[in-house]
Formats: C-alpha cells, structure tokens, sequence
C-alpha cells in the first residue's frame, strides 16, 4: 500500500531505529509543510495509508473530499482538534491512534522557566557579542510555580517545582485542584488570585471549544512584576492578541513560549522574536529521540498492523 509521512521538517523520520518497522513498504516522506489544500491533495493523490505528524497538518473535510484512495490515517499520539473523527468516519477514512508521554514536554517547559527566569539566551547571546555579564536572573527556589491543569504534565511539573524548593499553586477544574491538594499542593480559590499570586505560571491544558482562548488579556495583566509566564501546550489557549497587547504595553513580564498560531515559522520579523524578556522555541515540546521512537513506533505498528488485515487502536471501527 501507498504510505505517506507529512511533515518531516528535520528530515529525521527515516533515521529512527523504529522506520525499520516499514521495511519494504512504499513509503513517501514529505518535508515541506503545504498549506494550499489543493496542492496538497495533489501530492496525496495515491496515498492509501497517511501517517500525521502530530498536528502540523490539519486534516479539513475539503481535503478528504480530494483523497479518493485513502484508507487509514495513522497518527502520532492522540487525536486533536487538527482532525476530524466525525469526518474522517464520514468519508470512510480510519483513524489510528497512537500514544505519547508527558516526559519530553514537561523537561521542555522546565527549561524555559529556568531559561526565562535566569535569563541564559541573553547571557549567551551577551558573551558571543564579546560582552560579560549583561543581566541578572532570579532563583525558581522560594517562588510559587502556578501550575493551570493539573494533568500528567501538570503532576509531573508540580514534583519538579517541589525538588527546586518551589511552592506550587495549581488552578482548573474542581476534580484537578482536589488532586493536587490530596498531593500535598495548594489551590487557588479563583482564577484571580491563581494569576496575580504565582511568580511563575505555565499552562497545560488540551485545546478545545471550551479551553480556545482561554487565557484572557485581563489574566495576564494580573501577574506580578517580572512574573513569568509559559506556555508549552497550545498557543490558541491565549486569546488571540492578549500576549502581544500585554508585551506591547511595557509590563513587566518575563514569558516563555514553544507553540505558535500559525506554523512553522520562517519569518525573522516574528513580533516575538524581537522582545528581549521572550524566549521562543521552534515547538520541541515533543521534538526528542525517545519521545519519536515512541509516537512513530506506535504510528508504524498500528500501519503494519492494518496491512496485514489487523487493525489496531482504531478510533472509528464503524469504518472498517
């Protein structure tokens, strides 16, 4: 069968010890991101197998309706709002799911509170311009670390903050603050006192109808001096514009971001890229060895799996 890879930006799929998995399969790997719909379907056209890489292409039902030939799209961890399942069903496409870990994102969002708190890309940045010693951060030690969506990504960083001293102050549904006080953490009582408590804040929510852009402007102008903010989940979890409205108006405020509206970015006059109290990273919460040996092993079994007549961790089994 015809198998398509989309979205292999760093040309590094057909170097994991997991592509051994389709040996002998006729495999295409597609490095450019197309956003012309037509285009492409146009690339697609043969394609009987599709496997997503994560969510850097959505899948539109003006895209499946040019796709006559294909069967199953497998896809790197769970399904988001890049796909459709409803759809998919509809055109009698099936749906693979795949699994993740929380291990790499939550290492990735670590990183950037400790890069944006202590300021290290300027610091670098200073010293390859022949300059010494050009800031000053502060410690995560002492702080409180707000933690919005008390998930395995959210556990996860709660035990972090807790081995650098950190208090933690966790804020999102009822069942998510009932958890981390039985965890031994603290609750905020209102979204209010969450944002203009926290010295540090990092968002780790799913996106959907009631999570899209839920982060208001009036939220981020709650945090405190030289507060930090970060947001390694989805970019659309931030009302559209807020972050930049707020940067713009001079508060002072530290952020970190990893994810982006419209991806990839190419472009150098990003506005973000151009504010020294932000610290951007090209979407790596997932991007590492082990976490792709394990999206793309689970994606490649689950394809091998259905050639050979049986299919696996299928979303819509309707279809089949």
């Amino acid at each position: 069968m015809k198998i398509t890879i989309l979205d292999d930006y760093q040309h590094v799929i057909k170097n994991l010890k997991c592509f051994e998995l389709l040996k002998g399969q006729d495999v295409t790997v597609l490095h450019q991101s197309e956003k012309d719909i037509s285009k492409l379907a146009d690339l697609l056209q043969q394609t009987e197998i599709l496997v997503l890489t994560r969510e850097r292409s959505e899948i539109t039902e003006e895209l499946l309706s040019k796709l006559p030939n294909l069967k199953l799209i497998s896809q790197t961890g769970k399904i988001s709002n890049h796909l459709n399942l409803d759809i998919c069903t509809q055109y009698k496409v099936a749906v693979a799911e795949g699994i993740g870990s929380p291990i790499a994102p939550c290492e990735l969002t670590w990183a950037l509170i400790l890069n944006t708190i202590r300021k290290i890309p300027q610091a670098i940045q200073g010293m390859k311009e022949g300059k010494w010693q050009i800031n000053i951060g502060t410690n995560v030690s002492g702080k409180t670390v707000g933690i919005w969506g008390y998930g395995k990504i959210g556990q996860k960083l709660a035990q972090y903050a807790k081995a650098f001293d950190a208090k933690v102050l966790v804020w999102g549904s009822e069942s998510s603050r009932a958890k981390a006080v039985e965890d031994g953490f603290m609750s905020a009582d209102t979204k209010e006192e969450f944002f203009s408590t926290a010295d540090i804040i990092t968002v780790n929510l799913r996106l959907n109808k009631d999570t899209y852009g839920i982060v208001k402007e009036q939220d981020i102008r709650l945090m405190k001096e030289n507060a930090v903010l970060v947001n390694t989940a989805r970019a659309e979890l931030i009302e559209r514009g807020a972050l930049l409205n707020v940067l713009q108006s001079g508060q002072k405020l530290l952020v970190g971001v990893d994810v982006y509206e419209q991806e990839p970015i190419y472009d150098t006059n990003y506005e973000l890229l151009h504010f020294d109290n932000v610290v951007c990273t090209p979407h790596i919460g997932y991007v590492e060895e082990s976490s792709y040996e394990l999206y793309f092993g689970t994606a490649f079994e689950n394809v091998i799996s259905y050639i050979k007549g049986r299919p696996l961790h299928i979303a819509n089994p309707e279809v089949l």
